[in-house]
């Protein structure tokens, strides 16, 4: 047999092993070629990223800096031919802090690491003075125990944390057997969900949304001159996990000076009231409160459509707010960013569309998913009585990244069983960038979920885990240094291809049938949609 007969028979039989997988999708694998050259020779978003981060960032919702970013992007999207604008919905107060020091003075002088809660008041001016260690402020009982008692005083709440050295590395991608597992469905035991790979801890600091707004009532009436915690459950080295202590409702009091710190500097400071030897502490802390703004934005882009189905919709998004301690680059300025770069690359390279592309960057996802719940409340539904409007029937779907800086490693179904083959003719030509796992398991959490509670289809891609849980979600160190470029590269190429794919298809994506009506939930975190400003998982 000739070299040129053995090609042949090889490229014959590369085309039988592939066709399979293109037997019921049509993959365009010349766009396909062109968005990951895009994607990976002249990509822009590292460039996103620092004016998201560096520049504007932290962007906690109607900050400055929040509304600096929003006028950002609009603006970075018209300069690449894609008009945008933004919507307006209803938030609350902004917040920002402008100044930050935390010391211990005597016995010995060392500063502190941390940084103060959002939504609660500054200290006006230096405030120093000997701290008052409560055990716990964790139920009502303990609330009439300490009514009265607190005024004027530097209050720690909650004990020293003992600390165990984790032999763990703080950084992991996920490994065959992590998706192989994955990819299985869950356990029927399980309720049909499965768990969740991604994502922080659930809940806040216990009690639930009613405790927790009565301990903000109770302690906004006590008037304690600083109120100072241990950094949440992941908090150590140095690394602060925190998010609100106060109310973005204008209507409610204000709550005291609320700061976090590491726990080793916490711990420290409790072992030396144990042993009865005096402590002295200096804060200064300040904080502003934007009241004159309270209707916050999302941004919204668009890449008309250039065939006759340009009245139908693909969407992808991320949220555009972050909590403050860091600049909000992994959580969710990666997701932004890739977002944009992914618009970039369809509007750069002029790829022709039957449906028109949408970008929605949310506000408000930290407080429960508030911007996306409004923007789709306004334009497809209202979960709560599921009457949905005429464009509900045009969206073929909407995409979302929001877990931190890790590769695309494949994609939730969310219960859509009918996206299955679709979405593995999509991966088959990306096998070099992913392994392009697919499971049926729900991920909650982020904006996805908007969609999803009124019947649209609508997915996050599972990502590398990264450092996103153990270094960098809602913490101090949530900053730019922590992404990594290549990833956001690969997410860029993957994103664009498929919504891409979205666009061209022939019919739109199969939906899962029509949900009944949801009361509201009155749950706060990610879950719900709260007024006070509890830390969200």
């Amino acid at each position: 047999m000739t070299h040129k007969n053995i090609f042949a028979v090889l490229c014959g039989t590369a085309i039988l092993a592939v066709a399979p997988a293109y037997a019921q999708e049509k993959v365009d694998l010349a766009a396909l070629h062109q968005i990951k050259d895009e994607a990976f020779q002249h990509s822009h978003v590292m460039d996103n990223e620092f004016y998201l981060t560096d520049l504007n960032g932290p962007r906690l919702t109607n900050s400055p800096a929040y509304f600096g970013a929003a006028d950002w992007v609009v603006k970075q999207l018209t300069e690449w031919g894609i008009p945008a604008h933004q919507e307006k919905w209803p938030f609350g107060r902004g917040w920002q802090f402008t100044h930050f020091s935390a010391h211990l003075i005597e016995p010995q002088y060392a500063p502190l690491i941390g940084y103060p809660q959002a939504w609660t008041a500054g200290t006006n001016g230096v405030l120093t003075g000997e701290p008052m260690l409560i055990d716990s402020l964790a139920s009502d009982a303990d609330i009439e125990k300490y009514k009265g008692k607190l005024k004027g005083k530097i209050v720690m709440i909650g004990e020293a944390r003992p600390l165990q050295m984790s032999t763990n590395p703080l950084g992991r991608r996920y490994t065959e057997k992590d998706l192989a597992d994955l990819e299985f469905a869950p356990d029927p035991g399980m309720g049909g969900r499965g768990p969740i790979f991604l994502g922080g801890p659930q809940g806040g600091r216990g009690g639930g949304r009613g405790f927790q707004q009565r301990l903000q009532k109770f302690l906004a009436e006590e008037q304690p001159s600083l109120v100072l915690r241990a950094g949440q459950g992941r908090s150590e080295g140095g690394t602060v996990f925190g998010g609100g202590a106060g109310s973005r409702d204008p209507k409610d009091a204000v709550a005291p000076p609320t700061v976090v710190i590491t726990p080793e500097h916490y711990n420290r400071i409790c072992r030396l009231l144990e042993h009865k030897i005096p402590v002295k502490l200096e804060f200064d802390v300040q904080t502003k409160f934007q009241d004159e703004r309270t209707d916050s934005v999302n941004v919204i882009g668009e890449i008309e459509g250039s065939g006759p189905k340009k009245d139908e919709v693909v969407m992808l998004g991320a949220h555009l707010d972050s909590w403050h301690g860091g600049t909000g680059a992994t959580d969710n300025a990666a997701g932004s960013a890739v977002m944009m770069e992914a618009m970039r690359i369809l509007k750069t390279l002029n790829l022709k569309m039957n449906r028109t592309v949408r970008i929605g960057l949310w506000g408000g996802e930290e407080e429960g998913l508030l911007g996306s719940r409004a923007y789709v409340k306004e334009h497809f539904a209202d979960p709560e009585t599921m009457k949905v409007t005429s464009q509900h029937a045009k969206l073929s779907g909407y995409f979302n990244i929001d877990n931190g800086t890790g590769k695309v490693r494949g994609v939730y179904l969310q219960g859509n069983d009918m996206m299955r083959p679709i979405f593995e003719s999509w991966f088959a030509p990306l096998k070099d960038l992913t392994e392009g796992a697919i499971t049926i398991r729900n991920t909650g959490g982020t904006d996805h979920l908007s969609y999803d509670a009124v019947g649209l289809p609508g997915f996050q891609f599972i990502q590398d885990p990264m450092e996103y849980d153990t270094r960098t979600h809602h913490s101090n160190m949530d900053v730019y240094d922590r992404i990594q470029k290549g990833d956001m590269m690969q997410i860029s190429a993957i994103v664009a291809s498929f919504v891409y794919n979205t666009a061209t298809r022939d019919e739109m994506l199969p939906r899962k049938p029509l949900p009944k009506p949801q009361p509201p939930r009155g749950q706060g975190g990610r879950g719900g949609a709260p007024t006070s400003q509890q830390e969200r998982n």
